[in-house]
């Protein structure tokens, strides 16, 4: 049985989730470039998923459902900020560069930087 208080928690929850996952498809339809859009929907995308999975995690109050729950929200942490990383890396490597707007292009950068020659042994 839920308690009123539970009841507008997991509503406020759902709207706040809905909302993230609003904001992420706004992001993707008016952002400038790919790695814009892609942190807007890693990003908003994984935080509303998530608050959405933990309502639904205390409306059921049913162990196997929390654990599951619990267990997506874990997985959207690990696989998110991975994923977006390394699209944003392959469509770098493709030739995506980033739009004007961006101000640092810290790949560029480091693809310009002269490799670092390893350090010789110390004299024995």
């Amino acid at each position: 049985m839920l308690t009123p208080l539970l009841e507008v928690l997991v509503g406020v929850m759902l709207v706040v989730g809905a909302l993230f996952a609003l904001v992420a498809t706004i992001g993707i339809l008016r952002l400038d470039d790919v790695y814009m859009r892609m942190h807007a929907a890693s990003k908003a995308g994984t935080l509303g998923s998530g608050l959405a999975l933990i309502a639904i995690a205390l409306y059921s109050q049913e162990l196997d459902i929390v654990t599951r729950a619990v267990a997506g929200v874990v997985f959207f942490l690990l696989t998110a900020p991975v994923s977006a990383h390394l699209l944003a890396r392959a469509a770098y490597l493709a030739g995506y560069r980033p739009c004007a707007a961006t101000v640092v292009d810290a790949m560029a950068a480091a693809e310009a930087a002269p490799a670092v020659p390893p350090a010789a042994p110390p004299p024995a």
